[in-house]
């Protein structure tokens, strides 16, 4: 049998945690404790060594910036954060990517795209979605003083995996890659694993950091949705 996965949710919203656990419990995910702080977060982390984090930025004596460092900082190789923010995108939730983060969720998630985005981290990908990925960069990571420094040297890369590099940093997934350079599934994730592997990057969130702090993509570099015309709310 596959082994269950295991959570731990850290929200100093006692509704929110609640909430949460009943989803995740329906769909027979294990939710090994729960936090109301970072502290707390950090010591569940340490004491039941889960498989995902549902990490909230804005909460008492620790926030979860400073718990997701700790974390991914402590030997949780195997552990995946996936940060929780309001609509309106926490500014600090650039920085907890960079940290090492594997994606974030709106609180207003659906209970069907939690499930699935827990599930999908834990399978080591990355919950990367193009349209708020190109909010999140162009918005913040201009004005981002406490991110953490991920730049790396390009130099170690071939010229096809900077094109690789390039086109995932805009979000779009290993299908869409494949299409995109006319390349097989096979080889697209052979590009991605190399890339990741030489600048000692966690996952795909920290590549689209690097990419955008070497200047590889800069704001306005994301694709635009088809039959969509920006509007402020981009910008």
């Amino acid at each position: 049998m596959t082994e269950r996965l295991r959570a731990v949710i850290a929200d100093d919203q006692a509704l929110v945690r609640t909430g949460f656990r009943m989803i995740l419990a329906a769909d027979g995910i294990d939710v090994t404790a729960e936090a109301a702080d970072g502290e707390e977060a950090v010591a569940a982390v340490r004491r039941t060594r889960p498989d995902v984090v549902l990490m909230d930025i804005r909460m008492p004596r620790m926030d979860g910036l400073e718990a997701t460092r700790r974390i991914l900082a402590d030997g949780a190789e195997d552990t995946r954060v996936l940060i929780l923010t309001t609509y309106d995108l926490d500014h600090y939730v650039y920085a907890a990517l960079a940290a090492g983060a594997s994606g974030f969720l709106l609180k207003d998630v659906t209970p069907e795209h939690l499930v699935a985005a827990v599930r999908l981290v834990r399978s080591g990908d990355a919950l990367l979605a193009p349209t708020i990925t190109r909010r999140l960069v162009e918005r913040f990571a201009r004005h981002d003083t406490v991110r953490p420094d991920l730049h790396r040297d390009l130099s170690r890369l071939t010229p096809r995996e900077v094109d690789v590099l390039r086109l995932l940093a805009t979000g779009l997934s290993n299908a869409e890659l494949a299409d995109r350079l006319t390349l097989s599934m096979a080889t697209v994730k052979t590009h991605v694993a190399r890339i990741l592997s030489k600048l000692g990057l966690r996952d795909r969130v920290q590549a689209v950091v690097v990419a955008y702090e070497t200047g590889l993509i800069s704001p306005g570099g994301f694709p635009q949705e088809p039959g969509r015309a920006r509007g402020p709310a981009d910008r």
